[in-house]
């Protein structure tokens, strides 16, 4: 999974301009933007949600990137009042922001919102079947008798994509996150192995 793959579900207006500002930080420190969002809790929120290129995401690498991203918003000043600054984790009902996690959580279910009409309707849900021709394929839940069970629905003209929470994803994220840091402890020892005395 390459770190620096572009998203193609990506913000617009105040949200944009601040992923413009911090996603360069982010990414210098070894994490991937996943999702901005600016809301109205505790007066002013601004979420970051980011994470390794892994898909895992610690306390810590949260900490790190908070660490990061404040003085490069501090100079650009991009939100004119008080806001909260919170880093978090995509989470396991995520969304989908790059071709590439189309792919890797295919066999999942998911939301989807278009920014484009598609088949007379914006709104899908169903199983996600992977990207063929830069589209996300979908496997329809709510198919009238006699119509098409599956979609393929443009990744640029998606607005939102999250999976679904069940007991599958839940299953697979954990198994995931299990792999990567088990993946990550061995490169670690390996890198140990070969530091000199």
């Amino acid at each position: 999974m390459s770190q620096h793959e572009a998203r193609i579900v990506v913000e617009q207006g105040l949200e944009a301009r601040i992923a413009a500002i911090v996603e360069p930080v982010i990414e210098d420190l070894g994490y991937r933007l996943v999702r901005i969002k600016v809301s109205a809790a505790n007066g002013c929120t601004l979420q970051i949600m980011a994470e390794r290129p892994d898909g895992t995401m610690t306390v810590e690498d949260c900490e790190t990137i908070s660490r990061g991203v404040s003085p490069a918003l501090d100079v650009d000043d991009p939100i004119t009042r008080a806001y909260h600054l919170e880093v978090s984790s995509p989470g396991i009902d995520r969304p989908l922001v790059r071709a590439g996690d189309f792919d890797r959580w295919s066999g999942h279910v998911l939301k989807v919102e278009m920014d484009v009409m598609q088949e007379g309707r914006k709104r899908f849900r169903g199983i996600l079947l992977g990207v063929k021709d830069n589209a996300a394929l979908v496997r329809l839940q709510d198919v009238r008798e006699g119509d098409e069970d599956t979609v393929a629905l443009p990744l640029a003209d998606i607005g939102e994509a999250k999976l679904v929470l069940t007991d599958d994803l839940i299953t697979a994220a954990l198994q995931a996150e299990k792999a990567a840091l088990a993946a990550r402890e061995d490169d670690d020892m390996d890198d140990g192995d070969n530091k000199p005395n």
